[in-house]
């Protein structure tokens, strides 16, 4: 007899009930959760920032290699990451999930667990969602809600002339642990029997499976009396997000190959692989780090900080996006990350 229980035998008000009994509230701004036909948020005096994120299963994750509580954990900082973008504060999420029959309560519940885990990690409350089922493998889609000031916002279009370009953290290793997983899932289905050859990878395969919103970026730029002038998350490649924050704020941009933040295991695997490392930093994606501007005058603030690195400099828009080599030459930049169509 399985140790599993159908979906069936708790419908949906069963489930709903498991998930909220593991629910804990955060914020003061949380006046209703789950458990009624809205939730209820009192921000007072507080602008509202929302953003919403699908992740669908065979287009976004591979549950072959991705575990449910992993996934569960990534469909929630990929939004809060959105929210960290803007230089809010994650207050509430919703999550809506479609299941196919294969699919059992234990299942769910490892899913929501790893949605849990996002949440303390975050300080975010789960205040509700939907929950259906699906013809076509898992979807999960979440909605994030942050509060800001006013005027403490920071958006796409306000990068200007000699502002000094800003990465958080290292770039490309979530691309390389993609392509580590996918060989091993190969590997797989070619002979059961084989494990997996994944510990010498863990950094970069974890940086796939379960990356992080930047939020301790925020709060420390907020600390140092940083506000950036524009700023984006990295999810679909470097180049990508730069072309945005250059084309919304009409300027243009130079980036300086060596001051590219890469970590060793990716450029080793990078390698092995006989990928050029530079494409896994421009145009890998799911990095889920920030990209950001700041006037040259917090230059003296940042030279120095342990997880950010100085990549560039915004330029007229006459100049175009262009990257630097060490030699002093100079080569436009094209944007190749992740096309969603």
């Amino acid at each position: 007899m399985s140790d599993y229980t159908p979906l069936s035998e708790v419908g949906e008000f069963g489930l709903i009930r498991l998930i909220n009994e593991k629910i804990e509230l955060n914020n003061l701004s949380t006046i209703k959760g789950i458990g009624d036909d809205a939730a209820i948020l009192e921000p007072g005096e507080k602008q509202i920032v929302v953003s919403s994120d699908m992740l669908l299963e065979g287009v976004h994750f591979d549950l072959t290699f991705c575990p449910l509580k992993h996934l569960g954990y990534k469909a929630v900082a990929v939004n809060v990451s959105d929210i960290a973008a803007m230089n809010a504060k994650p207050t509430q999420i919703t999550v809506n999930i479609a299941l196919g029959a294969r699919y059992t309560v234990e299942a769910v519940e490892e899913l929501y667990e790893g949605i849990r885990l996002a949440c303390d990690n975050y300080k975010v409350d789960l205040v509700g969602g939907d929950t259906t089922s699906s013809h076509a493998g898992l979807v999960i889609s979440v909605t994030a809600i942050g509060e800001i000031a006013k005027g403490e916002a920071v958006l796409r279009n306000g990068a200007k002339v000699n502002d000094l370009i800003c990465v958080t953290g290292d770039l490309g290793a979530a691309y390389m642990g993609l392509q580590i997983l996918e060989r091993e899932k190969q590997a797989f289905m070619a002979n059961p029997e084989m494990q997996p050859e994944l510990e010498s990878k863990q950094y970069i395969v974890g940086r796939q499976l379960r990356p992080e919103a930047r939020m301790d970026v925020v709060y420390d730029l907020k600390e140092r009396g940083i506000k950036p002038t524009s700023m984006i998350d990295i999810s679909d490649g470097l180049a990508s997000e730069l072309f945005h924050i250059c084309k919304q704020s009409g300027v243009g941009a130079t980036v300086y190959k060596d001051n590219l933040p890469a970590d060793e295991q990716m450029l080793q695997t990078a390698l092995e692989f006989n990928i050029d490392p530079l494409t896994c930093i421009m145009n890998g994606g799911e990095d889920y780090e920030l990209l950001f501007t700041v006037p040259l005058t917090d230059h003296e603030k940042l030279k120095n900080h342990p997880d950010i690195s100085i990549i560039g400099v915004i330029t007229e828009e006459s100049e175009g996006i262009n990257l630097a080599t060490k030699h002093g030459n100079s080569y436009p930049l094209k944007a190749q990350g992740w096309s969603h169509f």
